[in-house]
């Protein structure tokens, strides 16, 4: 059977009159509604506005038009089924072969600053998702488009062969109840939000169920190896501008993410340098090229192929500092103009302003994989400040080692478990990530800080998670450590004090583990 007739109701007009004036050449009879028939009109295609169709007038400001049994009976009766073709003859009932809707603007009207409850609701289709769902059932019969990407492909089969064919059809069905799903979970979380209540929890406080609309913001070249397919969803680009380079990749969207996390930290002029999700870097100081030379100091070899991110202004005296290395991915809030020439000339270097402050809540979730489904939990969202810190040793810290514990506390938060930092009061000393023993993360983070020529007489140590033995403090004491900060919690943290007060060394006690697997 060919598609004799098509109706259209759109949001999106992208692409529409170009679309809708091939249909028109190919004799199709179409139907239309309110500002698409005017576009139509206006584009001299002749269309039928849906009240004159159904014999029916739009009614309550346009709440219902197309919510009609001449609209839906002719979507979903099934061709050649003999009491559906009685039915349609009996009530004066038309097919309708394809179907172009896009639904309200709801995910961007929400996003508007100061947007009403009541301006969310208006913007919450009803007859576009039953149209919609009414032609993708019928699919079998019925072509419906809810992508403009769509149109070319779909003008061509019908041009071709009258109709367009089962598989595309069914593909186009697929698509439909993506977009409605995806659309009315996005209103289910934003009524929750606006409701100021979450789903039922059960007894451990987790919601018993959830549900998450993204819709998809890139395609990636490949995964973590060349072999894996991937893509990005979501507001990436909503919190960043790419101003040049090479198209990100999903281990750069990683690491961006996690030098955001960890840059959020800082509210003194700080830059970071990490590699695969790891902190190899991270100084501070007034002047924001300074901050630069004291996080790479640490470690002059890892941030080969790195991510440098900032939380200033990136000037011309930073940016020629940084251009003497290669890097994958610059994060700064805003580039100097001639700051942005200068890195521009490396064609491959992918330069991110970030527009928005990546904050999260603690009501913010985070999903992981796992056999047979994922794993949820509350993001690792603030942090213990020394106020609450309790000083377990005979000696206090001193003013200084205070500062340099803070500063270290803030970076080992962000390095893989297991993690020890060590730390002075504006720069990374040397950091051990991700070892199997926490002695031998305290070993590699004083070996690299020798490897830098960095001393570490005088410095202190941040470990993400209690010292299960003395070895791993007596390590650090020995390379120079003056003061310790963990959050305690080992059934032999007294043999750990002990050791401590052996050497006059200060520890203090967050009480609060961060663990990065």
């Amino acid at each position: 059977m060919k598609v004799q007739r098509a109706l259209i109701s759109v949001s999106d007009k992208t692409g529409l009159a170009e679309f809708a004036r091939g249909l028109f050449a190919l004799g199709i009879e179409i139907i239309s509604t309110g500002g698409t028939a005017k576009l139509l009109a206006e584009a001299g295609i002749k269309a039928i506005e849906i009240s004159e169709y159904t014999g029916f007038p739009e009614m309550l400001q346009g709440r219902v038009k197309t919510l009609h049994p001449k609209v839906h009976g002719g979507l979903l009766y099934r061709r050649g089924v003999k009491t559906h073709e009685q039915a349609i003859v009996e009530h004066g009932i038309k097919p309708i072969d394809l179907v172009v809707v896009n639904l309200y603007p709801f995910r961007e009207t929400i996003q508007k600053p100061g947007v009403t409850l009541e301006e969310a609701i208006e913007n919450i289709d009803i007859g576009g998702p039953s149209m919609l769902r009414s032609a993708a059932k019928n699919h079998e019969s019925v072509t419906v488009i809810v992508d403009p990407d769509d149109y070319a492909p779909v003008l061509e089969e019908v041009k071709t062969s009258g109709n367009t064919s089962i598989e595309t059809r069914r593909r186009l069905a697929e698509k439909v109840f993506e977009t409605t799903a995806r659309y009315d979970s996005m209103i289910s979380l934003y009524l929750r939000g606006e409701n100021k209540h979450e789903p039922k929890p059960s007894k451990d406080g987790m919601p018993e169920k959830f549900e998450i609309a993204v819709t998809k913001a890139m395609d990636l070249r490949y995964g973590e190896n060349p072999h894996q397919k991937a893509a990005m969803y979501g507001d990436f680009f909503r919190f960043y501008d790419q101003l040049s380079g090479k198209e990100l990749s999903y281990n750069n969207i990683l690491d961006v993410t996690a030098a955001a996390e960890l840059i959020g930290e800082f509210g003194e002029p700080t830059v970071a340098i990490l590699k695969h999700n790891n902190p190899c870097g991270v100084g501070l100081a007034e002047k924001i090229a300074d901050a630069w030379e004291k996080a790479l100091a640490t470690d002059r070899q890892a941030p080969f192929g790195g991510i440098i991110i900032v939380n200033r202004p990136l000037d011309l005296e930073l940016a020629e500092k940084i251009s003497e290395i290669f890097s994958e991915v610059i994060v700064a809030p805003h580039f100097q103009e001639d700051a942005l020439a200068l890195l521009k000339k490396k064609k491959n270097l992918r330069l991110l302003k970030q527009k928005l402050p990546t904050v999260h809540s603690n009501a913010e979730l985070e999903f992981r994989y796992c056999v047979g489904g994922i794993l949820v939990q509350d993001r690792d969202s603030g942090m213990i400040s020394p106020k609450d810190w309790k000083v377990v040793t005979k000696r206090a810290p001193t003013d200084q080692e205070a500062i340099a514990l803070w500063f270290g506390w803030r970076v080992v938060k962000h390095v893989k478990s297991n993690a020890i930092v060590y730390a002075s009061n504006d720069r990374t000393l040397g950091i051990g990530a991700g070892q199997m023993s926490r002695v031998d993360s305290a070993k590699i983070s004083a070996w690299k800080a020798k490897e830098a020529d960095l001393s570490l007489e005088g410095s202190v140590i941040a470990s993400d998670a209690f010292f299960p033995f003395a070895d791993g403090v007596i390590a650090a004491i020995k390379a120079g450590a003056t003061a310790v900060v963990q959050p305690g919690g080992s059934v032999r943290d007294q043999e750990v004090i002990d050791a401590c007060n052996k050497f006059n060394v200060a520890m203090v006690f967050t009480h609060r583990r961060h663990f990065r697997h």
